[in-house]
């Protein structure tokens, strides 16, 4: 047997890596890493992004239902339960006043990181060109080297303003538009754009998201938008699909999933809408990954997304006021604070606190203090550009969120 480093076997012949040039670069997960450190060392586990309760107990109980009903327990049809499909395009259209068909332009698959896989396997040929928002979640960069295609990334840079004279200090990620459009050549087959945007907590603005819709237009490319996080978006900030721009319905895949906005991440349970001819090349692909999934739960999922306006808002608002509590404490604790329009996650600047290797600085952070997080690097195909950044997730209960930032208070000192 080889190595995966391709080391000699005992005969002393050199063979080929057991895992494929497209996958070498990428190992375990830093989520992996950092939640395995987060158990060996009993630390608060504020690295990877899921909440620390259940979601509404009428959608869980939906579930059990639809278990003890029998519905779900056997292969559901591949585009996914009718119920659901009728569901993701009701909610597409009350919200956002986008139609489409559930029998043809709605596809359900397990979580928003299959469809992304799908989406890309099949829109991409060996050495298409795909252009995304750095620093991106991980999958993306594997999907696309999965496809045979290139990633392209267009960083997000810091920015920081102030209200006024000696007002109070604003930081965000921004996108540079003259960036995006250089970065599109003849080879650019897809723009990923992901908003609200995990890691930063960037919402793209109505004029950004305009900007990007009139160069896919322009230039005749299809957009994959990964928007699962359409439901948590804070202050003045919206959340708008890019399928809603003048030209891009018929070219724009959007990603949608139940699992941030109710709180069932391991459901996995997402979708893809649109229109058919997309909806059926993504499909092709996808029903050589899982086929189908998630039964008995999309059931459940249909009558969440029937939950009234109410529920949506009062989620909202409890995840904001732990953004709050945590990005507070962040910044009392020493930490430059960048605090995010939306998603759960905070990205934070350490060098303040006399830090600039955020892998060093996550990995030692459990001792020091007892909490995990994740550092940013990991996000960026240019690690330098991302080496002072840590997130920290602000998805659990209150009481933890607190004695986090009780624990890194230290740090200032």
């Amino acid at each position: 047997m080889t190595s995966s480093s391709g080391s000699p076997d005992p005969s002393g012949a050199q063979r080929r890596p057991l895992l494929n040039r497209r996958l070498a670069e990428f190992g375990t997960t830093i989520f992996a890493e950092m939640s395995a450190l987060a158990v060996r060392t009993g630390s608060i586990n504020l690295g990877q992004g899921f909440p620390d309760t259940d979601g509404p107990e009428e959608v869980r109980e939906a579930a059990v239902r639809a278990l003890r009903d029998g519905r779900g327990n056997q292969y559901p049809p591949g585009p996914g339960v009718p119920e659901l499909r009728q569901a993701v395009a009701t909610h597409q259209q009350r919200r956002y006043g986008l139609s489409y068909d559930p029998d043809t332009e709605v596809l359900v698959t397990a979580g928003a990181t299959e469809a992304i896989a799908a989406a890309l396997l099949a829109l991409l040929e060996p050495g298409d060109e795909v252009v995304a928002l750095e620093p991106y979640y991980d999958s993306y960069a594997a999907c696309i080297a999965m496809a045979g295609g290139t990633r392209v990334p267009v960083t997000l840079r810091p920015h920081e303003g102030t209200d006024g004279d000696g007002g109070a200090v604003h930081r965000r990620f921004r996108l540079d538009l003259d960036e995006l459009r250089d970065a599109v050549t003849g080879r650019t087959r897809v723009l990923l754009i992901n908003t609200p945007h995990n890691p930063t907590g960037t919402v793209l603005t109505r004029e950004e998201l305009s900007a990007i819709a009139e160069l896919a237009v322009e230039r005749d490319l299809l957009v994959v938008t990964d928007e699962v996080y359409e439901h948590l978006v804070f202050d003045d900030a919206e959340h708008i699909p890019l399928a809603t721009f003048p030209g891009m319905r018929e070219r724009t895949v959007t990603i949608g999933s139940a699992g941030k906005t109710f709180s069932f991440t391991g459901w996995k349970v997402g979708w893809v809408t649109a229109p058919a001819e997309l909806v059926g090349a993504v499909r092709s692909a996808k029903q050589f990954l899982t086929y189908v999934s998630s039964g008995p739960f999309q059931y459940a999922v249909a009558e969440a997304l029937a939950l009234p306006d109410a529920y949506f808002e009062s989620f909202r608002q409890d995840l904001q006021a732990k953004r709050d509590l945590l990005s507070e404490g962040l910044a009392e604790a020493g930490f430059a604070v960048y605090r995010p329009a939306g998603t759960y996650f905070v990205t934070t600047d350490i060098r303040p606190l006399g830090e600039s290797d955020g892998f060093a600085f996550c990995r030692a952070l459990p001792e020091r203090a007892g909490v995990v997080a994740i550092p940013n690097a990991v996000f960026y195909d240019h690690r330098a550009a991302g080496a002072p950044f840590v997130r920290f997730a602000f998805c659990k209960q209150r009481e933890v969120l607190e004695e986090a930032v009780k624990r890194l208070q230290h740090l200032a000192y």
